[in-house]
């Protein structure tokens, strides 16, 4: 298999010790442990990587997401090929990558280089820099496939509000970008008054108390919501569907309140709403395909520099649990090749 073609091979590398804890350190990564652990057919020069919810969780251990140790996390990555014994990938060419069990199950994309599997590969979509790629990252990635079922369900910008949760988030903040771009009315639910201006600089037409919709609620409520993008799960989505308009569509795909879901089958049974689960990890390359295409036509490119603050690996050890306790806002993309201990802060 292929090995190294660089000198200075570094990352974030995590382990876990005796007592069963999980251990986050960044330095080199020889050429010994990157071939025992690494098996993907094309050998990519990452430039530009981000932080996500789901990093944080691996680099911190708050949840059993790491399937593997030693592991690289980093479940979003952008580069350029080094080499491949994949035809449809050539040295030079510029890829991306987002999902497909990285920084879980295989070494991921928090380090200056991966070996990654032809098959989750992307090319760079044209009009596409490789750190814009990784501002969008999973989290704008995945908000596109949210507000692609919001327009596959057939409601158009005229037929009503769409509420986004978690909306300060980097998901929710991409969403209201995204959404307003395409003249829908976005109404923005956040815990983070402080953010309320920042949100509407990015599209926000009103901005609401998320504890109007994260306690118990009745199961059927007030029609106010044509669509929902929901980042957020448990009482929240609850509380969407119950709000949801008749035919309308809830799309789920965070869990940032909590994984359970204590609703009714009333709004489905009595107004039509349609629950869509919104899953990034290991969706069809076509439709994944189409979601990029789409961000690389679509994200207005002020509004993804508005949402996004560029940090380096050193960084990301140090904001992962401020991520997870939600004292990030938007997207955190990372310059894995800065050498610098830290550029954004803590």
């Amino acid at each position: 298999m292929m090995m190294s073609t660089t000198a200075h091979r570094r990352g974030l590398l995590l382990t876990r010790d005796e007592a069963g804890q999980t251990r986050c350190a960044l330095g080199p990564i020889d050429d010994a442990l990157f071939e025992q652990q690494t098996s993907g057919n094309v050998h990519v020069a990452l430039a530009w990587s981000s932080l996500n919810y789901k990093d944080a969780l691996a680099i911190t251990g708050r949840a059993p997401v790491v399937r593997r140790w030693p592991m690289v996390p980093g479940i979003d990555g952008a580069g350029t090929v080094l080499a491949s014994d994949d035809p449809r990938f050539r040295p030079g060419d510029a890829v991306l990558l987002n999902g497909w069990g990285v920084g879980e199950a295989h070494w991921g994309c928090l380090a200056t280089e991966a070996r990654l599997h032809a098959d989750w590969l992307l090319p760079l979509p044209a009009g596409l820099s490789p750190r814009q790629a990784m501002a969008i990252g999973t989290a704008g990635y995945t908000a596109m496939l949210c507000a692609q079922a919001i327009r596959a369900h057939g409601l158009a910008p005229g037929d009503g509000d769409v509420l986004v949760t978690g909306a300060a988030g980097g998901v929710g903040s991409s969403a209201v970008a995204i959404l307003s771009g395409w003249g829908y009315r976005v109404v923005a639910s956040t815990g983070r008054p402080g953010e309320a201006a920042w949100l509407q600089a990015l599209g926000a037409s009103e901005i609401i108390d998320r504890a109007s919709l994260a306690g118990p609620g009745r199961p059927l409520q007030k029609e106010r919501f044509a669509a929902v993008i929901d980042c957020v799960g448990s009482h929240t989505l609850a509380n969407a569907c119950a709000q949801t308009r008749y035919d309308g569509i809830v799309t789920a795909c965070g869990l940032a309140q909590g994984m359970d879901l204590p609703a009714s089958v009333a709004p489905f049974i009595l107004r039509g709403v349609t629950l869509r689960g919104i899953d990034s990890v290991q969706c069809p390359m076509p439709r994944r395909e189409a979601a990029w295409q789409a961000l690389a036509n679509d994200f207005d490119r002020q509004r993804l520099d508005a949402l996004t603050r560029e940090i380096t690996l050193a960084d990301a050890m140090a904001l992962a649990p401020q991520l997870l306790d939600g004292r990030v806002r938007g997207r955190l993309v990372v310059d894995v090749q800065r050498q610098d201990e830290a550029v954004g802060g803590a």
